[in-house]
């Protein structure tokens, strides 16, 4: 509990820095403001939410109406392993469904999750740009070629093992 009150902490004094270069009370600042939290701490956290809110003055409601609209804004942090999943078409036509569940059921989590122990997290994305590749997921950035339903185990055991 304490090292989550500590980064607590920490995080909301990231979260003052970036609101202090933004005017109080601007809500046209919205998208900047939360583009900037998420890239400082991988994600928007309720408290920085909360932060936020008092600062533009307007309602967290409101806030989390504007980020959930846009995909691009995630609501808990990444697992040290973050796995994309392309679902474009050369992906969808060559099996991507059937990877998408295997990895759903190897990992325990769904598309915008993290798993309990912050190893992994997942995400669907629209296109990757590997279509010679198809299937294909990146995990932090390292590529995985024409991955099936089968292959989708020992892959990710790799990267359990490196723990």
């Amino acid at each position: 509990m304490e090292k989550n009150r500590e980064s607590g902490v920490v995080m909301e004094t990231k979260v003052r820095e970036i609101l202090d270069r933004y005017p109080e009370g601007r809500t046209e600042n919205l998208i900047p403001v939360l583009q900037d939290i998420q890239e400082t701490d991988g994600y928007l956290s309720e408290e920085s939410v909360l932060e936020v809110s008092r600062h533009l003055k307007m309602p967290a409601s409101k806030i989390y109406g504007v980020a959930t609209f846009y995909n691009q804004f995630r609501f808990a942090p990444l697992g040290k392993y973050h796995v994309q999943i392309c679902c474009g078409t050369a992906c969808h036509v060559l099996g991507a469904s059937t990877v998408l569940e295997e990895i759903e059921k190897n990992i325990g989590v769904k598309s915008g999750e993290t798993t309990k122990d912050g190893l992994f997290s997942m995400e669907v994305v629209a296109c990757i740009g590997a279509c010679g590749l198809a299937p294909v997921i990146s995990i932090n950035g390292n590529f995985h070629a024409k991955v099936t339903g089968e292959s989708i185990k020992e892959i990710l055991d790799n990267y359990r093992n490196q723990e």
